[in-house]
């Protein structure tokens, strides 16, 4: 997920996305790449701590980057997008796919 010149067009969009391909609640697939730093892994896993979300982390073949994988069962839309934003807001430097 790479965020467009409009952030909120793009959550609209994929809310209505999420809405007509899920049935809520479902499990989701969260799959984030940041720069490999501990601190920033963490973080990721303190967003979702408390959650029962399943996270995997695997570093780029130079060791530059990390993608962090977290499955997690989400309520529904509005829950994922504000995940999504929540890491946006608290990580620098992370990509959402």
């Amino acid at each position: 997920m790479s965020e467009a010149k409009d952030p909120e067009e793009f959550y609209k969009k994929l809310k209505a996305q999420l809405h007509d391909t899920d049935m809520w609640p479902t499990i989701y697939l969260y799959k984030f790449i940041v720069p490999t730093n501990e601190l920033k892994i963490e973080a990721i896993h303190d967003i979702f701590d408390n959650m029962g979300a399943v996270i995997k982390t695997k570093q780029s073949r130079n060791g530059k980057y990390t993608s962090v994988s977290v499955n997690v069962k989400m309520r529904d839309p509005d829950a994922v997008i504000a995940k999504y934003k929540e890491v946006g807001i608290k990580i620098e430097g992370v990509i959402s796919l």
